[in-house]
């Protein structure tokens, strides 16, 4: 498993937290968003699953990658 940090901008409240997470969740990784550092701790099997493909899960809900 990988576990890597990402600053997401745009998010402000917890229907962002609940996008972001379930978007994460969707590209088949795990994730949990701190909503006061605007982060996303993501973990993920790079077997199955690139940090690509979860980044633009995450932008594809609206939100930046920074």
């Amino acid at each position: 498993m990988q576990t890597t940090t990402l600053n997401v901008e745009g998010m402000s409240c917890n229907h962002c937290v609940k996008a972001v997470e379930g978007a994460v969740k969707e590209a088949g990784a795990q994730g949990t968003v701190d909503l006061g550092a605007k982060t996303v701790d993501v973990s993920y099997d790079e077997a199955t699953v690139s940090l690509d493909a979860v980044k633009a899960a995450i932008e594809d809900q609206g939100y930046d990658i920074v």
